[in-house]
Order: C-alpha cells, then sequence, then structure tokens
C-alpha cells in the first residue's frame, strides 16, 4: 500500500466516522489488541480481503496517534497471522505519517476450499468470523459448516433413504429416463437391465444389504419426496407492498400464499401457474405493433427456480427450510439456502466455462428426467442456466438479474420495469424526527418512519457518512444506538 492509498483510506473512514467493510482502525499505541484475530479471521474470510490500519484513535476522530515499537508490533502481527488456521499471509508495512509510525496489514481473502480460516486458540466453532458493514460478526455452526463443504464434493444427494423403494419413484419418468438413457450414443447403457441403470447414475443404492432409493433419486423422480422430507419443497407468497409485513390496502398481509410439493419435474409447472395468476401483464412495443407479454418471461422464471432448486443445499442443517419465492409489486425474489459453490461467485455466473455443482448427482439424473409433453430435461447441466435468464430478461427490456450470495443462502431478484421509482429519500423526514425528539434509536426511528429497521439503518448510514448525524457513543455497536443531529 501507498502512502497515498493509505491517505486515501483515512480520509473515507474519517468522512464516514466509522470501520468500512474493508477496513479495520485500532489504536495499538504498545500492543496489540487482544481479540484482533476475529478481524484476521473475518477479513480471510469475505470477499475481498481487508486492511488493518494500528495508529489511529476512533476515539480522537481516527487521528493519527502512533504505534511506539513499529517493529515489535509488525513481529507481533506477522506471528498471529501465522497461528491461524489455516495461515494468513498478511501484507504489513510501516508508513511514517505525521512524524508517526502507523502499521497496515493487507490480509487477503483465502481461498475457497481452505475455508473458515479460524483462530485455534477459541477453536472452529467460536474462532471463525465474518465481516459484515463495519464489524466482525462470528460465523453460526451452519456457516461453518457450509464452508466446510466446499472444501470437497457434498455427497447428500447420494444419501440412502431408508424405508425407501424403486415403487417410490413415479412409473412415466423411471420409463422415459431409462428409455432416454438407452438412446445416447454407445453401449453403456444399452445393455443393462434398468436396476442395473437406476443403481449405474445411483437413483438407487445400498442401505442394509437392499437397494433404496437415494435422496436425489427421490428429488428428481419421488412420487412424494416429502413424505420423507416435508420441508424440500416451495413456497410462494404474493406481497400487496414493497416490504414484507407492510398490510395491504385492506390490511392483507398477502395476497396469495401456497406450498408446492412432489419431484422437482411436478414443481415446475404449477410455480409457473401460481406466478402467471398474480403477475401482471405488461406491453412491449416491436416495430409497429405492441405485444401483450408476461410481467416475467417464463424461461427466467423457469431457469431461476430450476436453480433454487438443484443448487439448494440438502444437509441436515437445511432440510428444514423450502426453496422461498416472492412477488413484490415491484420484483420477484426467489432464494434457496447454501450460497454458490466451489469456485463461482456472483461476478462470474454465467460466464463461460465457469460453473461447480453442489448436487452434482441431483444434476446428473436431471439431465435425463423429462417434463411431461415434453422433449426437453430439466436440466442441461452445461452452467448455460443464468445466460439463459438473463437473455429472456433482456429480450423483454427487463434489466438484468441481481444475485446475492451468502453463506447460508443465494438469493437472485428479477426487476420490475414497470416500477422503477426510487425509494424515498428519508433522510429529511430522520432529520426532523431528531430535531424533534433530541436523540432516538434506530428501533424508534424505524417505528416513527413505518420503515423496516434495514431500510433506517441504510438512510442512517448515508447521513453519518455526511457529517449530519452522529451518535451518542461511537465505540459502542449496540442496537440501542442513539442518534442525534450534529449540527443545524
Amino acid at each position: 500500500m501507498t502512502s497515498d492509498e493509505l491517505q486515501d483510506l483515512i480520509a473515507t473512514v474519517r468522512r464516514v466516522n466509522s470501520d468500512l467493510t474493508h477496513v479495520e482502525v485500532k489504536s495499538a499505541k504498545t500492543d496489540l489488541p487482544k481479540r484482533l484475530w476475529e478481524t484476521v479471521s473475518a477479513f480471510s474470510n469475505t470477499g475481498g480481503g481487508g486492511v488493518i490500519i494500528l495508529g489511529l484513535s476512533e476515539e480522537a476522530g481516527f487521528a493519527v496517534v502512533g504505534v511506539r515499537n513499529a517493529s515489535k508490533l509488525q513481529a507481533d502481527l506477522g506471528s498471529l497471522c501465522s497461528e491461524m488456521d489455516p495461515p494468513v499471509r498478511a501484507h504489513i508495512q510501516v508508513h511514517n505519517l505525521d512524524g508517526k509510525h502507523v502499521l497496515t496489514a493487507g490480509i487477503p481473502e483465502i481461498p475457497a476450499q481452505q475455508k473458515p480460516c479460524f483462530y485455534p486458540s477459541s477453536g472452529l466453532t467460536n474462532g471463525a468470523y465474518i465481516r459484515i458493514a463495519d464489524g466482525d460478526r462470528r460465523l453460526t455452526s451452519y456457516e461453518v459448516q457450509m464452508m466446510l463443504s466446499g472444501r470437497g464434493q457434498p455427497r447428500e444427494d447420494e444419501e440412502p433413504v431408508a424405508g425407501t423403494a424403486v415403487s417410490d419413484l413415479q412409473p412415466t419418468l423411471l420409463k422415459a429416463f431409462v428409455s432416454r438413457l438407452r438412446k445416447r450414443p454407445g453401449k453403456r447403457f444399452g445393455r443393462l437391465s434398468d436396476e442395473a441403470i437406476l443403481r449405474t447414475l445411483k437413483v438407487l443404492v445400498d442401505c442394509d444389504g437392499s437397494s433404496v432409493c437415494s435422496l436425489g433419486g427421490l428429488l428428481a423422480m419421488g412420487r412424494y419426496p416429502q413424505q420423507f422430507f416435508p420441508a424440500l419443497s416451495l413456497t410462494f407468497i404474493a406481497y400487496p407492498q414493497t416490504e414484507v409485513g407492510q398490510p395491504g390496502p385492506n390490511r392483507q398481509r398477502f395476497l396469495d400464499n401456497e406450498r408446492v410439493e412432489g419431484a422437482i419435474p411436478d414443481i415446475l409447472p404449477p410455480a409457473i401457474d401460481f406466478l402467471r395468476r398474480n403477475m401482471r401483464r405488461r406491453s412491449v412495443v416491436n416495430g409497429l405493433y405492441r405485444t401483450e407479454v408476461d410481467e416475467y418471461p417464463s424461461e427466467a422464471v423457469r431457469e431461476a427456480i430450476i436453480n433454487s432448486l438443484v443448487h439448494r443445499d440438502l444437509s441436515m442443517g437445511a432440510r428444514g427450510t423450502p426453496v422461498q419465492v416472492q412477488l413484490f409489486p415491484d420484483r420477484l425474489v426467489i432464494h434457496n439456502p447454501g450460497g454458490l459453490y466451489g469456485p463461482v461467485t456472483v461476478d462470474a455466473l454465467g460466464r463461460e466455462g465457469i460453473s461447480a455443482s453442489r448436487n452434482s448427482t441431483l444434476l446428473r439424473i436431471l439431465e435425463d428426467v423429462t417434463l411431461r409433453g415434453e422433449r426437453q430435461a430439466v436440466c442441461e447441466n452445461r452452467g448455460s442456466g443464468v445466460g439463459a435468464m438473463v437473455a429472456a430478461l433482456r429480450g423483454v427490456g427487463l434489466p438484468d438479474p441481481q444475485f446475492d450470495d451468502r453463506i447460508s443462502g443465494f438469493r437472485v431478484t428479477f426487476q420490475n420495469s414497470l416500477k422503477r421509482r426510487r425509494p424515498r429519500d428519508r433522510r429529511d423526514d430522520i432529520l426532523n424526527l431528531l430535531r424533534e425528539h433530541g436523540q432516538m434509536s434506530r428501533a424508534e426511528l424505524s417505528g416513527a418512519l413505518g420503515i423496516s429497521q434495514i431500510l433506517t439503518r441504510k438512510w442512517l448510514q448515508v447521513l453519518r457518512s455526511e457529517g449530519v448525524v452522529g451518535t451518542t457513543d461511537e465505540k459502542s455497536r449496540s442496537k440501542n444506538l442513539r442518534y442525534l443531529v450534529l449540527h443545524s
């Protein structure tokens, strides 16, 4: 890091009056902060890593206070990074600012196959952190499990489902599946019996000396998988307003609500029907002609729903969570448990040659499972789904989908071009409330404004970055922190 880059970072934290998502500031005049390992772990587990700056005082408005023994702190910080599991190779530098020594440590994000990075003395459960906004948050046990699963190929889709048999699979899907495989080029499946084919592709697996359905086989072709896994389904909710919990004109919390069950091929048709029942129609002008089309193109919706069903986490910790589809007046949101798997990142989604399958056996089965009345297989398993989704949206003039990858879940959002109004600016409303009451917490402001605390926090962060609003205790991160106007 150059001196100019450091000066720019310091100017930013001073302007925002807070640490940043990728910058943590500590005074550390004589010794390293006792729990600095939390930040080292958090940056290592967070996309893009981060920078630790030692020698600035947050209490003094991020003024340069310097460190007394730069060489000792440099050695101590290097030793701390080496103690992490896996070891962190930080880029540590000593800078001279205003005649005082300031240390910077660039903490790189570690590869996905090595996550989570944790502090061994605290153990994997309590010693692994991630960066959220301007603070370090301990990973939940489920998030740790998700990161560990990324180190190898998950096999939950090959898990035997006790008490099942081939009779728990749909005969029509099964017959078409076997027939399609036998028509493939070569003689690999032509000479095998039906059962041998099912065992080869792990639709059937061994369990205590007998053949039972695998979890993947049951989800791909089962008569009723929810008999064994009640939550492995799809839920739909159509909301009257743009935020969850906001009642509609008649005080209704939602306009429609439905759970769709069955094997994955059985879920797709009613899913599309539900959306068409609740979606509006929109006009698309093509030359001299105006055409009425669905609010969201069915091809894009289909790809998003298939992706959510086949890439969802199937581990024990996520089997109580269904895939969820939420239809708002301004957007369609589809989210599933389990974030992106393997080398795939949000930036790489849809890029040629970049794909990875959490549930590789399930996907392989679905390559030869066809939808009713169609020749098309449920999945191509070629990494082309996101590209098809983008093309379908662009074809009707809608924005590209937005992807949000969290360790514990993944979300795709389609924006509705019929409502492109910007969110209402709440800065003046917040300032008026604070001038009237003097001090208020985020929860009090949220209640007075009638908006979510997440949206309230967003506007408070804007006001703080503008230097208009501050807090009564800059060191506290409590949810009950109170805000006030710094100047008129």
